[in-house]
């Protein structure tokens, strides 16, 4: 997919007397049950999205370490790729054996799960061992979180950045932008110079939807931005978010021609191939830049001068796990999540598949084989906050209609008022449906 700001309550860090919670099963008291899972016999099944390599083999690595440490333990892995996990992942938590552990997004795609009751409150495992869960930062466990409770566990973490060509930047005398209008600055001398400014494909269409979370982001002000983005309150009537639409139609110019027929691969391959200047790109694809043959570089979405919203916010999110609520094995699958996230296998997750780790320190210079990860990791490590993805943090009825007004914009068959008014429409039904 992608994907899917932290709308989410902190969690408490103070000792707290849980009680059952509202919607995800109660966990028992950090260890409880003693020793459960390393002196009787324990079958577990994670889900994950992941069966391609490099990410598979990483797993059945962490699988085969922890089976080293703890014999009795079997895991067994059930793995779908992308989209096909969104749906499956659905069926298998409605049928009678679940699986124990499995793969999430946050926002409203994880939260769903807790309303739900499928997500086992692990509170008191956070809490209990503050050692672990103090090794990952607090922000990302926030994003798990909901009423003070937190029902996942962060694993990995993926932010938007604009990666571009230092060559070509080079050969044109220009600076990295800081603000918008120095990007359309910049943007015009590039397009002057006879190259495509901006590669975008835009066949899937959370690809314009990474654009849309951040100028949404940075137009909107922070109050209504949360407000509308709860499915019990949106309304989306402000204009700013308008704005933000306007924004995004003003980099129509500088993107490739039929930019909804290329598909996020073609993008890529726009960049790579040394054919556009700049790309807004995820820190998971740092992996596709090992044998680029020019320099390049990194920097933020520019602030915009009349913006309401705040203007250093990343866009991007933590992806992670929860444990199911109808676990037998409660214990001995917290206990293999805190061995994935481990500073050990934190830094083999960084060096096997080029993805940055939410484990403080994991990212650094031996494990870290690619240009520009370290200073990525750093600057996520000290983020307070984060704009999660926007097909993550809305419910479906309402991106769905945001996402594709967008691809038709771009197609020129729609504009920024029509597209805010269909998004209205979706938001008081959605409105409606969660009262």
């Amino acid at each position: 997919m992608k994907k899917r700001m932290w709308g989410t309550p902190a969690v408490l860090l103070g000792i707290l007397l849980l009680g059952a919670c509202s919607g995800g099963g109660s966990a028992p008291a950090a260890g409880a049950e003693g020793q459960e899972g390393m002196d009787e016999e324990v079958k577990l099944t994670i889900l994950h999205r992941w069966p391609n390599q490099p990410m598979k083999g990483y797993f059945d690595g962490v699988i085969e370490e922890f089976h080293k440490a703890h014999p009795k333990v079997e895991i067994s892995v059930i793995n779908i790729l992308g989209e096909d996990y969104k749906q499956k992942v659905n069926v298998l938590l409605g049928n009678n054996n679940p699986p124990d552990i499995f793969f999430t997004w946050v926002g409203e795609y994880g939260e769903k799960f807790i309303r739900e009751g499928k997500a086992l409150d692990l509170t008191s495992y956070v809490q209990g061992d503050a050692a672990w869960s103090g090794s990952i930062n607090k922000a990302y466990f926030n994003a798990f979180s909901k009423d003070g409770k937190t029902y996942g566990v962060p694993f990995s973490i993926d932010a938007k950045k604009f990666y571009y060509n230092k060559d070509i930047f080079a050969k044109l005398s220009l600076q990295p932008p800081k603000t918008w209008n120095e990007f359309i600055a910049v943007l015009d001398k590039v397009k002057e110079a006879g190259y495509t400014p901006i590669g975008l494909g835009n066949k899937a269409p959370w690809v314009a939807g990474h654009y849309l979370t951040t100028l949404n982001q940075r137009m909107v002000a922070p109050e209504v931005l949360a407000k509308d983005y709860n499915r019990a309150t949106g309304e989306f009537t402000d204009p700013a978010y308008i704005g933000a639409l306007e924004k995004l139609g003003q980099l129509k110019s500088y993107f490739n021609a039929d930019p909804n027929a290329l598909s996020h691969e073609d993008e890529k391959n726009l960049f790579l191939n040394g054919k556009s200047a700049v790309a807004y790109f995820e820190t998971n694809e740092f992996r596709f830049m090992k044998d680029v043959k020019f320099q390049w570089g990194l920097f933020d979405f520019p602030s915009i001068e009349e913006g309401k919203g705040k203007q250093d916010v990343l866009t991007g999110a933590p992806e992670g796990f929860m444990i199911s609520a109808a676990t037998k094995h409660p214990a001995a699958a917290v206990e293999f999540l805190k061995f994935l996230t481990s500073k050990g296998m934190a830094e083999k997750w960084v060096k096997e598949t080029n993805y940055l780790s939410v484990v403080q320190g994991s990212v650094n210079s031996s494990s870290a084989v690619i240009p520009n990860m370290v200073e990525a990791a750093q600057q996520l490590e000290k983020a307070e906050s984060m704009a999660l993805w926007i097909d993550n943090v809305l419910d479906g009825r309402v991106f769905q209609p945001y996402l594709s007004g967008v691809q038709k914009m771009l197609n020129g068959e729609s504009d920024p008022s029509r597209i805010m008014k269909d998004v209205q429409t979706a938001a008081k039904e959605v409105q409606g449906a969660a009262k």
